[in-house]
């Protein structure tokens, strides 16, 4: 009889981890390996990218880097075929590429928004539709997972982030949708993510009154660590998580509105 730990071992499947260069993808591939799995990372940057393989291959996994434009939609599709051909099978998918700079609304233009629902939104949506039909026929009895890497902001709302609040939301909702679709055999969760002191934060880190801001509005007192969030895609890529599909897990230190004011003036002012 297995105990409650064993359903968090994924020992010998295969994830697809994008945006794996560093910050939350780096850490949620260096999990996944560490629980059993051999790994894809991908990015733009090569030289990331081998840094995390180091890491991946200490635990004793194997770990294939693909350096990519992975906002070439064709790109991250051919993700899945690229994992399947290297290890033979594809039970994980983590859709973690994606972000977006604050703007002003004003300055927000039509193609700056379609650029970051494209990014956030069609990104996942490719390498999925490109990773089901071997997911299905990868050890066709084994309950597979995708999980997808929203934000807070896109359950709240605050100046500036009109382009990538939007398309967080997007990503959210396409995470529930895609549950729907592609239920029983394949289980779609994200996660909606809270401050996670990663490169994107290292400006507000020098920062001590922004510093301040964020960690006063936290209910936890604190920027959360990027292990954080790969513990949470841990448990809703393993058997853990076997009954929870076309959820948002809310990893983000309790937090029910935005932590960090950016200053944006009124319009017109």
């Amino acid at each position: 009889m297995s105990g409650i730990l064993d359903r968090f071992a994924v020992t010998d499947q295969v994830a697809i981890v994008t945006g794996a260069g560093r910050g939350l993808g780096a850490a949620t591939a260096v999990a996944l390996a560490e629980a059993g799995a051999d790994v894809l990372i991908s990015a733009r940057t090569e030289r990331q990218l081998d840094v995390v393989a180091e890491q991946v291959r200490a635990t004793g996994r194997r770990c294939l880097v693909v350096a990519a434009d992975l906002s070439d939609l064709d790109a991250v599709a051919g993700l899945a075929q690229a994992a399947y051909d290297e290890f033979g099978r594809l039970d994980t998918v983590v859709n973690n590429v994606g972000g977006t700079f604050p703007t002003e609304f004003l300055k927000t233009s039509n193609d700056f928004l379609n650029e970051a629902f494209s990014f956030n939104v069609t990104t996942a949506h490719a390498l999925t539709r490109a990773a089901v039909p071997l997911m299905l026929q990868s050890a066709p009895d084994a309950q597979k997972s995708v999980v997808t890497i929203s934000s807070m902001m896109g359950r709240t709302a605050d100046r500036g982030f009109i382009a990538y609040g939007t398309a967080k939301a997007a990503l959210a909702h396409w995470t529930r949708m895609a549950a729907q679709d592609l239920a029983p055999r394949i289980r779609v969760n994200g996660i909606y993510v809270g401050s996670i002191m990663t490169s994107a934060l290292e400006f507000v880190a020098g920062q001590p009154a922004m510093m301040d801001q964020l960690e006063s509005k936290t209910p936890l007192g604190r920027v959360g660590e990027p292990e954080d969030i790969a513990a949470a895609v841990l448990y809703l890529s393993s058997r853990a998580g076997q009954y929870v599909t076309g959820k948002l897990l809310e990893v983000d230190g309790g937090i029910q509105q935005p932590t960090l004011d950016l200053g944006f003036p009124d319009v017109g002012a």
